[in-house]
């Protein structure tokens, strides 16, 4: 929140249920129906040229970045359109793996390290953003 006020951007929390929004940031909370894809069905459909989406859902990535949104994940990644097909086609493959019943594992524990990359990625990126 912090990093999208330094630069004077606005921020919405979309989520199928209430969550605590910090006040004094110009957060904006707006709570979906609920139902597993809601919330992305929500920023999917209102994503638009130069937003920033912050999401670990790849397919979601995909479908912001299509509409000329940015998208990057809570790790730092950033998705472009460069790399967004090598992402789906993993996440495919993973989820295909995971339908036949080969354990695939997850992600590793996300630590300081994941906090910092996103961090230094997303300021960035707004930065970026801001300039345009």
């Amino acid at each position: 929140y912090v990093v999208a006020t330094r630069y004077g951007l606005p921020v919405a929390l979309v989520a199928n249920a209430p969550m605590h929004v910090p006040s004094g940031f110009g957060v904006e909370m707006i709570v979906v129906e609920e139902g597993p894809e809601a919330a992305d069905d929500w920023i999917a459909a209102r994503a638009g040229e130069g937003d920033v989406v912050v999401t670990a859902d790849i397919p979601l990535a995909a479908d912001v970045l299509a509409k000329g949104a940015h998208a990057i994940n809570p790790r730092g990644e950033l998705y472009t359109e460069e790399n967004i097909g090598e992402a789906v086609a993993l996440r495919d493959l993973a989820d295909q793996l995971r339908s036949t019943g080969v354990e695939t594992g997850g992600p590793p524990a996300f630590g300081k390290s994941d906090r910092q990359a996103f961090a230094n990625q997303l300021d960035r990126l707004l930065a970026r953003v801001a300039r345009s």
